[in-house]
C-alpha cells in the first residue's frame, strides 16, 4: 500500500460554541455537549503541503464534553469519545478492477482529554483571562487491522498548557464574544511537541437563542521527535502535522438550557493532514 500521511483535525476545534474560552463555569453550574463528529475523506495534504489522493478513509468519533464549575474561578473540563470507528475502503486495481487490499474497520473509545480551567481574572472583568493545563489520555486504539494501520488513538501521553483571553461586546443590540488562545502541547513517545494558537467571534440572535460563531485554529509542529514517515506514517494520527483550519458553528436554544448545534469545519491549508472539511452535530444542557 502506498504510505499516505494524514491525521486526524482537532476534534476539539468543533467541541464547544459557547463553552470554553476564557470564561470558567460559575460554582455548580455546567455545560454538557453530546455530539456526532465525523471525516470521510480521499484527500490528503503531503508533508510539504500538496493535496495528494488516498484511498477513502472515515472517522467517527461519538464523543461526551463536559464543563463543571468546582469554584467560581476554577473549572473542570471533560473530552470523552466513548465510541470511535476508523474506517478504510477497499484498494481495487484500476486495471483489472480487483480489491488489491480488502477495506477493514475498527471501533473503540477514543483518546480522552481531561483538563483543569483556572480564571487569571476576577468574576466579571471585562477581559476574562483564564489558564488551562490539560492531560491527553490514550485511551483509544493505536494499532489495528491486518496491516496495524488503523486507529483511534495515537498512543502518547500529552500535557497542554493554554491561556485564553476573552472579552463581550454590543455592536448596535447584537450581542458578540470574542476570545483568542495559545498554548504548547509537550507529546511522549517520540511525537514532536506543539505550538496551538486560534481565535474566535460568535454573534448571538433572536433575543441570545440562536449564536453563530467563526474559529479559526492552527498548529506547529516543533519536528523534535520522529520523522513522519518513522511514526505511524500510514494512519490517521502522524506524527508532526501541521495547520490552519476554519470551523463554522452555529447553535439553537430549544429551551432556556437545552439545544442543538451544527458545525462544519475545513483545513485550508496544512502538512500531514486529511484535507476534506469535517462535521459535526450535537446536542448540549446549559446550566448557566
Amino acid at each position: 500500500m502506498k504510505k499516505i500521511f494524514i491525521v486526524l483535525l482537532t476534534i476539539t476545534s468543533a467541541m464547544t460554541l459557547i463553552a470554553g474560552g476564557g470564561w470558567p463555569q460559575p460554582k455548580g453550574k455546567g455545560y454538557f455537549k453530546l455530539s456526532e463528529w465525523w471525516i470521510v475523506s480521499d484527500q490528503h495534504y503531503t508533508d510539504v503541503g500538496r493535496i495528494d489522493p488516498n484511498i477513502t478513509i472515515g472517522v467517527f468519533n461519538t464523543s461526551l464534553y463536559a464543563e463543571y464549575g468546582f469554584t467560581d474561578r476554577l473549572t473542570g473540563v471533560l473530552y470523552f469519545p466513548f465510541f470511535s470507528r476508523n474506517y478504510y475502503n477497499n484498494q481495487v486495481s484500476a486495471t483489472t478492477l480487483e480489491i488489491i487490499i480488502p477495506g477493514e474497520a475498527i471501533n473503540s473509545i477514543g483518546d480522552t482529554d481531561l483538563s483543569l480551567k483556572y480564571a487569571i481574572s476576577k468574576p466579571g472583568s471585562k477581559i476574562a483571562f483564564a489558564a488551562t493545563a490539560l492531560l491527553g489520555l490514550p485511551l483509544g486504539k493505536d494499532s489495528g487491522g491486518a496491516l496495524n494501520n488503523l486507529q483511534t488513538g495515537d498512543g502518547e501521553f500529552n500535557q497542554m498548557l493554554r491561556l485564553d483571553a476573552g472579552t463581550s461586546f454590543n455592536v448596535g443590540s447584537l450581542p458578540f464574544y470574542s476570545n483568542v488562545y495559545s498554548g504548547v502541547n509537550n507529546r511522549t513517545n517520540d511525537f514532536s511537541d506543539e505550538f496551538r494558537y486560534g481565535a474566535e467571534l460568535g454573534v448571538g440572535l433572536l433575543n441570545k437563542k440562536w449564536w453563530i460563531n467563526a474559529k479559526l485554529d492552527a498548529v506547529v509542529s516543533f519536528k523534535n521527535g520522529l520523522p513522519s514517515g518513522l511514526s505511524n506514517s500510514t494512519t490517521i494520527f502522524a506524527n508532526n502535522a501541521e495547520y490552519t483550519s476554519l470551523t463554522m458553528e452555529t447553535a439553537y436554544y430549544v429551551t432556556d438550557k437545552l439545544g442543538v448545534s451544527v458545525a462544519y469545519g475545513t483545513a485550508f491549508s496544512g502538512k500531514i493532514i486529511l484535507a476534506n472539511p469535517s462535521y459535526s452535530v450535537g446536542v448540549f444542557l446549559d446550566l448557566k
